[in-house]
């Protein structure tokens, strides 16, 4: 067998065996295939797609290659939940105990962030004390104990994935629906979960732009988890402005400590109830909506959630102070304001630019080397939808000495569209796929 042979069948839009895909990865990771032949097939792929069988072949083949996780230890329901990534996304700091509250097991791998804002772990990081290092046994401990832990991504989970996504990076092939899907269900199958939700973001804060695009995706990760025999639900929701009100990293904690009491954001707790609803729908096929949103709700009211947060916290060496009182967190205290320059509605908040500015304020990374600062960050005051007078604020930033924080100023400006019209509310549910 020969990569040139398998290239060329690609590239005439031929179907490949699982040997054939499985002979490319594999090469590609010990060597054997070099990365210009590599970048050839990931080109041929770009342009000619892939069928469901072979997305799932080569989403298997990036599995197996490194570690397996394996969570038959947990007594229990086992479910994850995975973002396709968006500005203020902090749901799984509140989605992980909700979920726990509810009775399910959550032994969650999450990773730092790169670009706009700090990843799940970042965020925790804030905390004082807070450790994402636990080791296997720790981690069974604590899930079986109490339901719920956050934890770093091994080193050696899916090898074959990072490898090849640091190629589609520098090759234009970043953009290709089997290839995004093999990449993210790759990790995400690697962790042997029972259930798994997918929140798949759509707009111009998301990977994909467009609702056609995202169902696209959504369709290809769902079926992938048909063929692998797991439950799988991909929820499609807006990012065409950040989620909630909060954009940076202690800022996000706290956020997501309100809503873990029942005074969060409108739509961030709505999006928790959705998510969690369908993780209750895959342990429990015959509870029906109405009656899943309302257990939701009811760990939210009665403190239960919130408690396993603590706990969590507790267990992983956090400061448990910070989280009782907020107010212990890092929080950067000059302020600066963003107000509105003329009467109307705000039509559009161009939500990647929100993004941007959170990271020039310090709260993100441009390399994987920066430094976050965890205490800068933004609050939207105002959304899209929203009246607003001329001096109305409609965000306030957390700004440290040293960060740029005018430039910030003028990319938030930038971001957000003001018009006479009455502009409507949007929704935040697109679609709903498993």
């Amino acid at each position: 067998m020969r990569a040139y042979d398998i290239i060329k069948k690609k590239r005439d839009k031929e179907k490949l065996s699982q040997k054939e895909i499985s002979f490319m990865v594999k090469g590609f990771v010990d060597g054997t295939v070099p990365d210009y032949q590599m970048s050839a097939f990931l080109m041929s792929v770009f342009f000619n797609g892939m069928d469901d069988e072979e997305t799932y072949q080569l989403t298997e083949c990036m599995r197996t290659s490194g570690d397996i996780i394996k969570l038959d230890k947990i007594k229990g329901f086992t479910v994850d939940k995975h973002s396709t990534g968006g500005v203020g996304d902090k749901t799984s700091l509140v989605l992980g105990p909700v979920l726990a509250a509810l009775g399910m097991k959550v032994a969650k791998m999450s990773g730092r962030g790169l670009g706009h804002t700090g990843g799940t772990i970042d965020k925790l990081e804030a905390i004082k004390g807070f450790s994402t290092e636990l080791s296997p046994e720790q981690l069974i401990e604590a899930v079986n104990k109490f339901g719920v832990v956050i934890v770093g991504q091994t080193g050696n989970l899916v090898p074959a994935d990072k490898k090849i996504y640091a190629l589609r990076d520098v090759t234009a092939t970043v953009d290709s629906v089997p290839l995004i899907a093999s990449s993210i269900m790759s990790k995400k199958l690697a962790v042997e979960n029972d259930g798994l939700v997918l929140d798949v973001k759509v707009g111009s804060g998301a990977f994909m732009k467009d609702l056609a695009s995202a169902r696209t995706l959504a369709k290809a990760m769902v079926g992938i988890g048909k063929i692998a025999g797991r439950k799988v639900t991909a929820v499609l929701t807006n990012m065409d402005e950040p989620l909630g009100e909060m954009v940076g990293n202690s800022c996000e904690v706290m956020e997501a400590i309100d809503t873990l009491q029942n005074k969060g954001p409108k739509v961030f707790t709505e999006l928790v109830e959705v998510l969690c609803a369908e993780a209750l729908k895959q342990k429990d096929p015959s509870i029906t909506e109405e009656n899943a949103i309302n257990e939701v709700k009811r760990v939210l009211s009665d403190g239960s959630a919130y408690n396993k947060f603590l706990e969590m916290v507790k267990f992983q060496g956090g400061d448990v102070s910070m989280v009782e009182d907020y107010s212990k967190m890092p929080l950067a205290t000059a302020r600066a304001e963003f107000k509105a320059e003329k009467d109307g509605y705000i039509k559009k908040i161009q939500c990647e630019a929100v993004g941007i500015a959170g990271m020039m304020l310090g709260a993100g990374r441009e390399t994987k080397d920066s430094v976050i600062d965890m205490g800068v960050g933004l609050k939207l005051v105002k959304h899209v939808g929203d009246k607003v007078t001329k001096g109305d604020v409609i965000a306030t930033l957390f700004v440290n000495p040293g960060q740029n924080a005018a430039g910030a100023l003028e990319k938030l400006k930038s971001a957000v569209e003001i018009t006479p019209e009455k502009v409507e509310k949007p929704k935040l549910v697109l679609d709903i796929i498993s």
